[in-house]
């Protein structure tokens, strides 16, 4: 018989045939367990790794598969989790069913966890989109075929904030970090402070702070003085015993502060900065020092706002870690395709000539207002293989991905599985969440991306992550558009009205459009007030219902935005007198608001959590102006609406006072306010009011605002002037 095989050809496949087959590994049968789970070694990423394997074949076959402890004689079948292989690196895997056995072995870390994820999602049929969200398929017979598959991803750290990281497999599916689990004590950015912490250190010590404007000024936000020796040996006894109370970790950050133009400009610091051409030099040559003193030891820092371009001449040691950050750039486009980002491209391939150590923390939402449209999707793919291909080997994707924010669900999906590897097709990832997430609802909602995608780009309107749908209102989100992507969502609300699961899901996403539709309604007097009322009152019901949390990443809620909006946009009882009052300046504000300030501060609408629309800004400095009424007019109360943002370094003046006049000559005090201090960094609107028991009749109102000045210690911008800004005038 084997002659005759010989012969005619057939003994190879034959052969092969028999390997093909003895290489299958049936791992349940008719419901029941065949398989047996050995964990290899003795880990908790093994461990994890078996156990979510073991969860997963049960859901798909009602079989439980036993886990067996190390030292266990294997036997052909068995799934072997844990052992170590060359054929990957730091959280690779390789999946091997040589010798009819199946091996889930392990580059390092959590290598183990992510072999068993891809033999589900591959190889099983299982697909994770969101929190607690996945499909799989039934089978009570499961076989594995023949496997010999290994990767390894593409940045051995990856990380992003997603609500779906509060479920412990979506975490483990998404092949995600913690900075806990990598950095001693979460220290993994912004530590000065809680290295060396001011309220400790500052008064005895000024020295060791940032030298602003003519003093050394410590506070929560201080930079360091990176050229005294004396902080050198101070960090240096800190870092020693938190070292030694971490002894099993190897990696911390040792980063300035949140904050920019905030670095010491003593004459030292300053002769390094100017030999260096940037601000990174002092803070690498410290870095150099920390990891020569500490070898065994990885440090980190931040390249960062003032810090983000490289120095000229100093090189980081391989054991510094540049945390290179993109806040300033915009993101219709890659960061490759416009000025901002191309600033960005020049520090990345600046750093990568001198590192191969670089993480990459970059920005992938509207933190000013989370749930408003954010049409980013189309430029993920071709930033994050721009980082990998510039020698960034850890990766954060800073995208605050709240219940309610845009599409917060799938930008989170296609992120996770870009940052394992870049080089899949992003389109395909966005169609395959949009299919599995919300079944017959896909088709519509992927056009709707697609359309909103297209308006973006032809409106040549940047896209910042400080922005306000307010911005696109001549844009992407024009009354055109804005119907059409209403069209889209009722058509995709009916495709799945019978099924709640999907529906719920499509009215989720829905919240970010109507959040514009609410922000865009406000900046106009001319609008059915009615119809936005029933807008705002279903986006309360929906932000309810569906457990959004907040709006902006300063934790303002959904309620607290309904109550406001019913407040401050809809229609009062009581007529505004100072409605089109003419301004005249007395000390005007700053320059680019000095024209806004002439119709803002009287055209009866209200600012929004952001400044850049209808907010009137003086820096650091006083501010007073004269409102003409036009005519004299009666009236017991004047009161002037102030924004309190501490991120964008807007504080609430000290205070101010009002007088009024009949001729625009002589004036008598009508009364006045003052403001205390204020460190909620919830965005806040507070009124400066002021008002009498008997009504006054004037045509003329001064208003002057004595500024608080400098930025206090304990505030980002220490030393700095801070803004305070300003919009309505009521007088009633």
């Amino acid at each position: 018989m084997i002659e005759l095989l010989k012969k005619t050809g057939w003994l190879g496949a034959f052969a092969c045939a028999c390997l093909s087959m003895n290489a299958q590994i049936p791992v349940t049968s008719e419901g029941k367990p065949v398989s047996r789970i050995i964990v290899a070694t003795e880990s908790e990423p093994s461990r994890q790794a078996a156990r979510l394997l073991q969860d997963f074949v049960e859901r798909i076959s009602g079989a439980s598969l036993p886990i067996l402890d190390p030292g266990a004689k294997d036997r052909p079948n068995d799934i072997i989790i844990g052992e170590s292989t060359r054929e990957a690196g730091e959280d690779g895997f390789l999946l091997d069913t040589a010798g009819k056995r199946l091996r889930i072995m392990t580059g390092g870390d959590k290598g183990a966890i992510y072999g068993v994820v891809t033999l589900l999602e591959d190889y099983l049929g299982v697909a994770y989109y969101a929190y607690e969200a996945y499909t799989l398929e039934p089978n009570p017979s499961i076989t594995i075929p023949e496997i010999h598959h290994a990767e390894t991803p593409a940045f051995r750290y990856r990380q992003t904030f997603s609500y779906g990281n509060e479920d412990p497999v979506y975490k483990m599916w998404f092949r995600l970090e913690e900075p806990g689990e990598t950095f001693i004590d979460n220290m993994w950015v912004h530590t000065f402070d809680r290295i060396l912490p001011s309220t400790r250190f500052g008064q005895e010590h000024p020295e060791y702070y940032s030298f602003i404007n003519g003093e050394h000024r410590p506070g929560n936000h201080s930079q360091w003085c990176l050229t005294n020796p004396d902080l050198f040996d101070a960090v240096v006894t800190q870092l020693d015993s938190i070292f030694k109370a971490n002894p099993d970790m190897r990696m911390i950050s040792v980063s300035q502060n949140d904050g920019n133009h905030t670095n010491c400009s003593c004459e030292a610091c300053r002769a390094v900065d100017e030999y260096e051409g940037a601000p990174s030099g002092n803070i690498i040559r410290f870095l150099n020092k920390l990891a020569e003193r500490f070898p065994d030891k990885e440090f980190s820092t931040l390249a960062y706002l003032y810090s983000m371009r490289p120095p000229k001449h100093t090189k980081p040691l391989p054991n510094v870690n540049i945390m290179l950050c993109d806040i300033d750039c915009k993101r219709e486009v890659p960061l490759t395709d416009n000025a901002s980002g191309q600033e960005f491209v020049k520090a990345l391939k600046g750093w990568s000539e001198i590192s191969d150590n670089i993480f990459v923390w970059d920005y992938g939402i509207n933190f000013d207002n989370i749930v408003s449209p954010f049409p980013n999707f189309h430029i993920l793919q071709k930033n994050i293989q721009l980082f990998k291909e510039h020698h960034a080997t850890m990766h954060f994707s800073q995208v605050n991905g709240i219940k309610g924010g845009d599409f917060s669900e799938m930008r989170a999906y296609m992120i996770g599985k870009l940052m394992w590897n870049p080089y899949q097709d992003a389109d395909s990832l966005m169609w395959r969440f949009m299919e599995g997430y919300y079944g017959a609802a896909a088709p519509h909602l992927y056009q709707y991306q697609k359309i909103m995608q297209g308006a973006l780009l032809a409106s040549h309107q940047p896209l910042w992550i400080y922005d306000s749908p307010i911005s696109h209102k001549d844009g992407m989100l024009c009354p055109q558009l804005m119907k059409t992507y209403n069209e889209l969502f009722d058509k995709a609300e009916r495709a799945v009205a019978d099924d709640p699961l999907y529906l719920d899901r499509v009215r989720l996403s829905r919240i970010s459009l109507m959040y514009a539709e609410l922000e865009i309604a406000r900046t106009s007097n001319d609008q059915d007030k009615a119809a936005i009322r029933q807008k705002l009152d279903r986006f309360h019901e929906w932000t309810t219902r569906y457990g959004v949390k907040t709006l902006n990443e300063r934790d303002n809620p959904p309620e607290e935005y309904y109550a406001l909006y019913k407040e401050r946009f809809l229609p009062q009882s009581e007529p505004n007198k100072a409605a089109g009052a003419k301004v005249t300046w007395i000390a005007p504000p700053d320059d680019k608001y000095k024209s806004l300030g002439e119709t803002a501060l009287t055209d009866d609408l209200y600012g929004g959590t952001t400044y850049v629309e209808s907010w009137v800004g003086w820096n650091g400095v006083d501010g007073a102006f004269i409102l003409d009424l036009g005519e004299e007019k009666t009236f017991t109360s004047i009161e002037s609406d102030f924004l309190h943002q501490l991120g964008g370094w807007v504080l609430l003046p000290k205070g101010g006072k009002y007088s009024i006049s009949s001729d625009n000559v002589n004036y008598t005090a009508f009364g006045s306010f003052e403001f205390p201090e204020d460190r909620d960094p919830k965005i806040k609107f507070v009124k400066g009011k002021a008002s009498v028991d008997q009504p006054v009749k004037a045509r003329y109102i001064k208003v002057e605002i004595e500024a608080l000045g400098m930025c206090p210690s304990w505030h980002y911008g220490v030393g700095y002037p801070a803004w305070f800004f300003m919009d309505e005038v009521l007088v009633r």
